[in-house]
């Protein structure tokens, strides 16, 4: 099909939300900034929450900014976000409360909790996804532990995209990739794990089959529809509503020698396969298998991304220095390379806090040079990122047995010239960045697939690669950084220690 056509792409990151018009003309994508705004997690007491209706009503915004662009309706609609939050509705279809951040402190220790009824291997082995205290499991758990009436009364949960979906449609279901970030779902079943959760005292019936991605749902709801002044109802499509998995989608040539990396507030690094790995290898590395848009697995690790730099942000901002991401950049070139390097992971730098004090206490503790200026913060943190990904291209090369010659970055970091070279020479690969708004484009790519207009995803890939420009970072070679690598590894092996001697402990 040739005919052009309009679709809206709702995209939400865990720092920034945009609404995106998407234009397909039959050969190539053109996406077009609808709406752009904050986001974050809005703290009540010792609690930490996503604001959902706030977010609403930015995409509310967004909605009308496309009337106002645009004389037809689009084809569609979908929303696609972060995995593993969710909210609860009552047998009304009312929300219950607001859903819970997941750097909220309730999982604290519950992980242990949860092992001690049902072992770790059994889980893992099970759901093929990597533990990490901010998953859905340790969430619901939580609430199962406290005897949380929001438990008792909610009929069906929903994830975070998935809410959004069912504000535009009315449809209250949970999208399969997103489903498989939360440590719940059993691939080889091809549904929820049933009798472990049962074990767990989690009710299953919350929990409805998953929707594939490319099902087309119900129209935008009437009132809707009025209140942004948009004449014919449209179709909302259920996309790869887990970001990351729309975000890979709408790479380019991604290939066997290839590895992806989203690069945001989380950094996700890893290869597509055709079935997941649950060997007990892959596990043992903090791999993890999420659903990908056309059926196939992504074997990826979730790392601590530009959460970092965004803290450092905006603690300088309460300090009352604002700085731009150029700035940063400028001051991180500006100093000398290698001083410090922190392990981006250290459970130091998981929690909302005043970052630039916890990196100098890392540094501090681990007897490396404390770094004092912005720019020494800076670098630290992209030094210490581009080693992780090393780090992780290591495992990927070790348990894949493939040798990968790229690295395919998307995602707000992919717009940073320094931080991609970094990359590049502390992995020795050629990285190929963009396109920066990979979530947008391959939330667009799932509905003209749904609609009729791209047979699949490959064909869709192949469009995007004619629709965008990417830039090629080519590695310098350098011997500082197999000297900082090996620095990194110890820093690596003497948090690992720490964490076995904690948990022995506990």
């Amino acid at each position: 099909m040739t005919a052009t056509a309009n679709y809206v792409a709702v995209d939400l990151g865990a720092a920034s939300g945009r609404v995106m018009a998407g234009r397909w003309d039959g050969r190539r994508f053109a996406m077009e900034e609808l709406h752009r705004f904050p986001n974050g997690g809005v703290q009540v007491g010792e609690h930490l929450y996503w604001n959902v209706l706030g977010i609403w009503s930015q995409i509310q915004i967004g909605l009308s900014q496309y009337r106002g662009r645009f004389p037809e309706s689009p084809l569609g609609i979908g929303v696609d976000a972060w995995g593993v939050d969710f909210g609860l509705l009552d047998r009304f279809g009312r929300l219950l409360a607001n859903p819970s951040h997941y750097r909220d402190r309730r999982t604290t220790g519950v992980p242990e909790k949860v092992f001690a009824r049902v072992p770790e291997q059994r889980i893992l082995a099970e759901t093929g996804a990597h533990t990490m205290q901010i998953n859905t499991l340790f969430q619901l758990y939580s609430m199962v532990e406290a005897n949380d009436p929001l438990l008792a009364a909610g009929e069906r949960l929903m994830m975070i995209p998935d809410l959004f979906t069912y504000f535009l449609s009315g449809d209250k279901i949970i999208e399969y990739t997103e489903a498989t970030t939360t440590q719940m779902f059993s691939p080889a079943r091809h549904d929820w794990a049933r009798a472990m959760l049962d074990e767990l005292g989690i009710p299953t019936r919350i929990l409805p089959q998953p929707t594939r991605p490319g099902t087309v749902l119900s129209p935008v709801q009437g009132q809707l529809l009025k209140e942004c002044g948009l004449q014919h109802s449209f179709p909302v499509i259920a996309v790869a509503s887990h970001d990351t998995s729309s975000a890979v989608a709408a790479i380019p040539n991604m290939s066997e020698d290839s590895v992806f990396l989203s690069s945001g507030t989380w950094s996700l690094m890893g290869v597509e396969l055709r079935e997941p790995d649950t060997s007990e290898r892959v596990l043992q590395l903090g791999f993890t298998n999420e659903g990908g848009a056309d059926g196939s697995f992504l074997l990826l690790k979730n790392m601590t991304g530009l959460w970092i730099v965004q803290e450092c942000v905006r603690q300088w901002k309460t300090e009352g220095s604002d700085y731009s991401w150029a700035a940063l950049t400028a001051r991180a070139g500006a100093v000398r390379a290698f001083q410090c390097l922190i392990d981006p992971d250290a459970e130091e730098f998981q929690a909302p806090c005043d970052m630039p004090a916890a990196i100098r206490r890392y540094c501090l503790d681990s007897n490396q040079p404390v770094p004092e200026t912005v720019g020494e913060i800076a670098r630290c943190a992209f030094e210490s990122l581009s080693l992780k990904y090393r780090s992780v291209l290591d495992s990927l090369e070790s348990v894949t047995g493939r040798e990968f010659r790229t690295i395919r970055i998307v995602g707000g970091g992919c717009m940073n010239q320094l931080i991609c070279q970094m990359i590049a020479d502390a992995c020795c690969r050629q990285v190929v960045s963009g396109p920066v708004e990979a979530g947008a484009l391959g939330n667009v790519l799932l509905q003209a697939i749904a609609r009729g207009q791209l047979a699949d995803v490959h064909s869709g890939r192949s469009a995007i690669g004619e629709s965008v420009q990417c830039s090629t970072f080519d590695p310098h070679p350098c011997s500082g950084w197999d000297e900082a690598y090996a620095r990194f590894r110890r820093l690596e092996a003497d948090g690992s220690n720490r964490a076995a001697a904690k948990t022995t402990a506990g």
